[in-house]
């Protein structure tokens, strides 16, 4: 079992997938229904307004609505996208076991612990029929995914598959064929008709049908076989099948033709009441879980277990499977699993100018340049081998011709065989396929491989499949193995990974990492990519570690272009990866494609199914950044010009990365120029884009950057334009511009800006007028000061007399020896 998503909570009742996105829903035993993105591991919403458990619930397959019923006697259809309930159906008497949404028509089934099934219309929102017959509890029913039949379990200890081609007919009269309108013979006598006589004096406003369920909906088979109550019933998708699971703990497998239905098989091994039974989408298998905390495999052909999986403490109540993918999820006493039998990534592993990997028991090779694709080699599997014989990874040494297989069968154990070249493999080759026990084992060396056995320790063994060395590992903890070129390993121990040379038997070096799920070395070996669930770690030949990227998606495989590239996939994604940490996404992918080769805009890779798909992408924004990393200007130049990058995310790249000069290409916002000419100091562009938008902040900030720079002809304009006469004031002293300094002071007498006039007084060292700005303004003490100071006695005297009549005294000198304050000389142009 491979799960993929695990969550804890109350008693899980009722699982639903959602048709085609990420989704799961679950409901609960304290009445929650939740809403559970699976690939991203996040509760997307919560649902309670059931009183009591709900142990049914299910998706449409088209509309964003879904179904839930509960023991709270009510059934509710939700829309999701709105999160809220449109309405309820009433009828029942008692608990809801299961509901479901017909595939095509607008009706939801449900069964009841009040004996009945009942089909309503969820457009119209009544009750369309009801299906009696049961007496017991009927535990759950739904449609067949194609026919007019719907079956259900009741723990009157049958299942019963009923006819609802009537019923069909009746309320959607649109969907009946031509065939079907031809007539049927007439019945002989109308028991309907009779009995409608009988009744008709007493309840001559009730039909028949509404106390007796009518003829519309008929039981086509009883299944007998059980002998305790039957908890779950199942259609097969296409084939003429049933699956059902007892309190008896057994799970047993019946078949069905035009006229009668019978028993296949019975599968006996759970030890406890079986809760639920499903067919497998895709394979032919049967899933069961039941309350003895297991969920066991059936083959269908064999009937017969195939493989058991247990929880220590949750009993299990419900399952559910993906219809497209082959994802199945149980629910139990402390929450749900989302999980898939056996692994679905092809194990491959590339070859020059290709790639081999393994499909339906063939290794084939496949070359990029011919697309040529061919079986080289048949493989037989031993059947006594216990667990998965899918092979979980492949590791090939084109020196020898040599493949190794790595598989979970019994516990961990790799097969060794020869690969003709040619293709021509004789049924010898297929025999002389060597085994062994070990957790992972790969080729380091011409006519060496090591193995990681169970013991832990490396063993190093030669192509006859002998052991000639053994190693201890530098960890105890030492779990998995792999390749790292010619006389070295990687080891994996925890968060923790570490190169070991096997000439000298230790680790050369070491890196911490979340747990390493796969290896990728670039082509010249400088670089290693080690992807774990959620993340990309970055690290060069002695495992230096060069940049880290985490994803909330799972990442799922990757390839080198180049030494400086990675581009890896997630689910739903194709990333990339530059060695400085820079990263993004290159395209959405519909489906998994685990990629095994990258060259400029082609990427290949193998899908689920083996098949070897090619993909030419856009990395223009990938080889845009990598060019930039690299100082390779005249590419970056190029690539602007050739392609359509733009946008404030590149712009905002380029600021990070200290390259607004480059940024400037890209834009076309006049605010943004501006911003980038200031940051990078292009001065004429940001002059240019200043006059465009002529906004006071926009002038000052030029003004600044201008003055930075020494540019006085722009910091004038600045000044000119934001009317900031004290900075031009001063720009004219520091650049000894005196003819602009006097109008300066025209300028101050014009305003009769008092402060402004005297600055400029004092920068032309114009005393006079500085006196006579003191006498305007009323400071005749300072301005009798400055005229004694500068030795003007004439009018000194013309003060001190005003002084004395305004009966002032005369102020004495600062110092006894006074010197004159002038200004210091201008800088020269």
């Amino acid at each position: 079992m491979l799960t993929k998503f695990e969550t804890k909570s109350n008693r899980v009742k009722g699982l639903a997938f959602h048709p085609s996105r990420p989704w799961v829903l679950a409901s609960l035993h304290n009445g929650v229904v939740q809403l559970w993105d699976y690939r991203m591991g996040t509760l997307l919403d919560r649902y309670d307004e059931h009183d009591g458990p709900v142990r049914g619930v299910c998706f449409h397959q088209t509309q964003p609505l879904f179904v839930t019923g509960g023991d709270d006697y009510k059934i509710k259809v939700w829309n999701y996208k709105l999160r809220r309930c449109l309405f309820s159906l009433l009828g029942h008497l008692d608990y809801i076991r299961t509901v479901q949404f017909h595939p095509e028509h607008p009706w939801i089934v449900s069964a009841s612990d009040d004996q009945t099934i009942r089909i309503w219309n969820w457009q119209q929102r009544n009750c369309v029929s009801v299906l009696t017959g049961h007496n017991h509890y009927v535990m759950c029913a739904q449609f067949h995914p194609k026919d007019d039949l719907v079956l259900s379990a009741s723990l009157d200890q049958t299942v019963r598959v009923w006819d609802i081609a009537g019923l069909r007919r009746k309320m959607l009269p649109n969907t009946v064929t031509a065939e079907e309108r031809i007539p049927a013979p007439a019945p002989a006598v109308d028991a309907s008709a009779s009995l409608s006589s009988k009744l008709g004096k007493a309840m001559p406003s009730v039909k028949v049908e509404d106390l007796f369920g009518g003829n519309d909906a008929t039981v086509k088979y009883v299944l007998e076989g059980h002998d305790r109550g039957v908890n779950w019933a199942s259609f097969h998708n296409s084939l003429p099948l049933i699956v059902s699971g007892a309190d008896d703990r057994q799970v047993k497998l019946w078949r069905m033709n035009e006229t009668k239905a019978w028993e296949v098989d019975t599968l006996r091994g759970h030890i406890n009441n079986v809760s639920c039974a499903l067919f497998h989408p895709k394979q032919e298998l049967i899933i069961s879980n039941s309350e003895d905390k297991s969920i066991r495999v059936w083959d269908m052909s064999k009937r017969q277990g195939v493989q058991t999986f247990r929880r220590e403490h949750d009993r299990f109540w419900i399952l559910a499977v993906h219809q497209e993918s082959n994802l199945l999820a149980a629910g139990h006493d402390g929450g749900m699993i989302v999980f898939k039998l056996e692994r679905e990534r092809p194990a491959f592993t590339t070859i020059s100018g290709g790639v081999l990997f393994i499909k339906d028991r063939y290794v084939r090779s496949y070359e990029y340049a011919s697309c040529k694709d061919t079986p080289l080699l048949s493989i037989r599997r031993t059947a006594n081998t216990s667990g998965s014989s899918v092979a979980r990874s492949v590791h090939y040494s084109e020196q020898d011709s040599m493949l190794l297989v790595n598989l979970d069968a019994d516990g961990g154990s790799y097969e060794l065989y020869h690969v003709p070249r040619d293709g021509r493999a004789s049924e010898q080759a297929a025999q002389e396929c060597k085994r062994g026990l070990g957790t992972s084992a790969v080729f380091f060396a011409r006519q060496r491989f090591a193995v990681l056995d169970k013991n832990r320790q490396i063993l190093i063994k030669n192509l006859q499949n002998e052991v000639t060395k053994k190693c201890t590992p530098p960890f105890a903890s030492t779990d998995c193995m792999f390749a790292a070129g010619t006389g070295s390993i990687l080891l994996r121990s925890e968060e923790r990974i570490s190169l070991f040379d096997v000439t000298q038997r230790k680790a050369v070096a070491e890196l911490s990492t979340p747990i390493v799920k796969y290896v990728i070395w670039s082509p010249d070996m400088s670089r290693v990519a080690l992807l774990s669930k959620h993340g990309v770690v970055i690290a060069d030949r002695k495992l230096n570690q060069l940049c880290m990227v985490h994803e909330t998606i799972r990442i799922k495989s990757g390839a080198w272009d180049g030494k400086d590239l990675f581009i890896f996939s997630t689910l739903n994604h194709i990333k990339y990866c530059l060695v400085n940490g820079d990263h993004g996404i290159i395209r959405t992918l519909e489906e998994p494609l685990y990629i095994s080769h990258v060259a400029g805009g082609t990427v290949h890779g193998l899908d689920r199914e083996g098949k070897v798909r090619k993909m030419v992408v856009d990395v223009t924004e990938c080889q845009f950044k990598l060019s930039l990393h690299m100082k390779e200007f005249e590419r970056v130049i190029r690539i602007i010009k050739q392609s359509k990058l733009s946008g404030h995310a590149i712009i905002a790249y380029l600021q990070k990365k200290g390259f607004p000069q480059v940024a400037l290409h890209f834009v076309s916002d006049e605010q943004t120029r501006f911003n980038l000419a200031i940051e990078c100091g292009n001065i004429d562009v940001a002059l240019q884009a200043a006059y465009a938008l002529d906004s006071k902040e926009n002038w000052q900030r030029l003004g600044v950057e201008a003055l930075k720079q020494g540019n006085h002809q722009v910091v004038e304009m600045a000044y000119l334009r934001t009317k900031d006469v004290e900075k031009l004031s001063f720009l004219y002293l520091i650049t000894g511009n005196i003819d602009k300094l006097r109008k300066m002071l025209k300028y101050a007498e014009m305003r009769t800006d008092k402060m402004s006039r005297f600055h400029n007084a004092l920068y032309l060292g114009d005393v006079p007028d500085r006196i006579a700005l003191l006498q305007e303004v009323g400071h005749l003490p300072l301005a009798y000061i400055t005229a004694v100071t500068y030795g003007l006695s004439e009018m000194a005297e013309g003060l001190a007399s005003q002084l004395t009549a305004s009966g002032l005294p005369l102020p004495e000198p600062l110092t006894p020896a006074p010197k004159l304050l002038y200004p210091p000389l201008p800088i020269m142009r």
